[in-house]
């Protein structure tokens, strides 16, 4: 049983990692579209109406890609999962499904009328449609995001005699507050990868000397569009969420942070330091006193409540990957705040498009923006277990026991072949677009 949970897990969390690179881009990269397609529209300028052709086919292409890699995880729901969707399907079938019916087919509707129907509709409607393409794919995050707040701070439900789940009232749904934080934060780390995407593509252009009057442009959007969503990132949003998890969750708090021992006047914040599950300490810490004291209470003398506080059998199951996960994810979107700034007064002074160094670094650290996603939902994720609906239904509780590790094991290495060859032929169409570039989109 455990192997097959092992398995269940494993696999889920591939295929649903692979597929979050596509909704990563596809929802920051809608809201930049919509902003190159004002542009036009108030300046007339032809040059912006072929930039946010060009990137409405990149997003075309991201948006296919993530469609078919989204379909599978609907299926695991059944096939690895299926006394979880018995229990809990009366209250996230509703919001899966008002993601399928009200998003998906919003934003799946009008790309055809962005892509191929300018000539057709006149301008304003085509703006229209980048602008309804982009609200499609905020609302698919606010569903998906309105599922994993549920499971994380279940709200609004009841629990019949049989165990099953039931909705009492959607506005407890929605106005849950686990949601609006988690959504702002997940947008906010979206609209970063996507500066980090166009800036990247404007640096690849300077750099190589080609299509340079768009490559300034996609650089000056980007950066200016990544410092603004990278320290909303941190905050109000980032700091929003991680108060939710202290009143929430303070075990999963306690685990991020590397909190063993509660210190009562020494809420230390850790940058650096190695959980030892031996000794439950931090082996080569370096640490600030006080400081995670005054950026969770606003007091520098407040103490931390830490593992030893807690029952054993709640702590997070993988306290080490959950600590990692956070500190990365918090490590390099302090850098992304140190480059974009930098980026900007290099822009203010006029000196951005010539400073190779920074062009290099903001190339460079554009993967890194999809790694800053994937590890922030993994300290979702990671924080929440034993717990499948947090306090209520545990991991081990929600598999499928009918479904054999080996038949797992056996579809999981068949996603690994697939999804590479979906990967290098987005990579290839992408490329070829990138090497076109946008002065001859049609």
């Amino acid at each position: 049983m455990e192997d097959m949970l092992f398995y269940d897990r494993i696999q889920f969390a591939f295929t649903i990692s692979f597929h979050y690179l596509f909704p990563i881009l596809t929802m920051g990269l809608s809201l930049i579209i919509v902003y190159f397609k004002w542009k036009y529209l108030r300046t007339k300028a032809e040059k912006y109406n072929h930039i946010a052709k060009f990137w409405m086919k990149i997003f075309g292409i991201n948006f296919a890609i993530g469609v078919v890699t989204g379909i599978p995880m609907e299926f695991q729901f059944g096939t690895n999962w299926a006394k979880f969707s018995e229990l809990t399907g009366g209250v996230i079938g509703q919001t899966l499904a008002m993601e399928g019916v009200l998003s998906f087919f919003l934003e799946s509707s009008f790309i055809g009328i962005f892509l191929f129907g300018e000539k057709l509709v006149g301008q304003k409607i085509h703006f229209l449609s980048a602008v309804l393409v982009f609200l499609g794919t905020w609302l698919s995050g606010l569903f998906i995001i309105a599922t994993n707040a549920w499971m994380q701070h279940p709200v609004g439900y009841s629990i019949h005699e049989n165990g099953q789940f039931v909705l009492d009232s959607f506005s407890e749904l929605f106005t849950n507050p686990w949601l609006i934080p988690a959504f702002l934060h997940n947008q906010s780390g979206a609209l970063v990868t996507a500066s980090f995407v166009v800036t990247a593509v404007g640096a690849f252009y300077l750099l190589s000397n080609q299509h340079r009057e768009y490559g300034q442009i996609f650089v000056k959007t980007g950066v200016i569009f990544g410092l603004i969503s990278s320290i909303l990132v941190a905050f109000p949003t980032g700091d929003w969420n991680a108060k939710n998890v202290v009143k929430y969750q303070p075990v999963t708090f306690a685990a991020m942070e590397g909190v063993f021992e509660t210190k009562p006047t020494d809420g230390e914040i850790v940058i650096l330091g190695q959980p030892n599950m031996e000794t439950m300490s931090l082996d080569n810490k370096i640490a600030v006193p006080g400081v995670l004291s005054f950026l969770t209470y606003k007091n520098f003398d407040t103490e931390i409540k830490g593992l030893n506080e807690f029952d054993r059998k709640d702590w997070p199951t993988n306290v080490p990957g959950l600590y990692y996960a956070y500190h990365i994810m918090v490590g390099l979107g302090t850098i992304f705040i140190g480059i974009f700034f930098i980026a900007i007064i290099l822009l203010w002074r006029k000196k951005l498009y010539q400073t190779k160094w920074v062009l290099w670094s903001l190339l460079l650290l554009s993967p890194f923006s999809y790694v800053t996603n994937i590890t922030g939902w993994y300290v979702a994720e990671l924080g929440r277990q034993p717990w499948l609906v947090y306090g209520l239904l545990p991991t081990h509780a929600g598999g499928s026991p009918t479904v054999s590790s080996g038949n797992t094991l056996f579809t999981l290495l068949g996603f690994v072949g697939l999804y590479f060859l979906l990967g290098l032929l987005f990579l290839i169409l992408v490329g070829k677009i990138i090497y076109k570039g946008p002065e001859l989109q049609k």
